[in-house]
């Protein structure tokens, strides 16, 4: 699933999102709607990850995206 779709789905998806990654509030999904980089970052600062692990589990989840679509 690319990015352009991600955004065009991003209030459906914000429920998935927050199952996730509860710790993103309503407000990061706001700002980021559909930007990977910003969830990215939001993921890092929430989580404490590591920017290439972050990057890895956003990835992940918009494979997953895919495969159900």
């Amino acid at each position: 699933m690319n990015e352009d779709i991600i955004q065009g789905q991003w209030k459906q998806l914000g429920g998935q999102i927050k199952q996730q990654w509860g710790k993103l509030t309503d407000d990061d999904l706001k700002i980021a709607e559909g930007n990977h980089e910003y969830l990215s970052g939001r993921l890092q600062a929430r989580y404490g990850l590591a920017k290439d692990e972050a990057e890895k589990q956003v990835k992940a989840f918009e494979k997953s995206l895919h495969n159900v679509h």
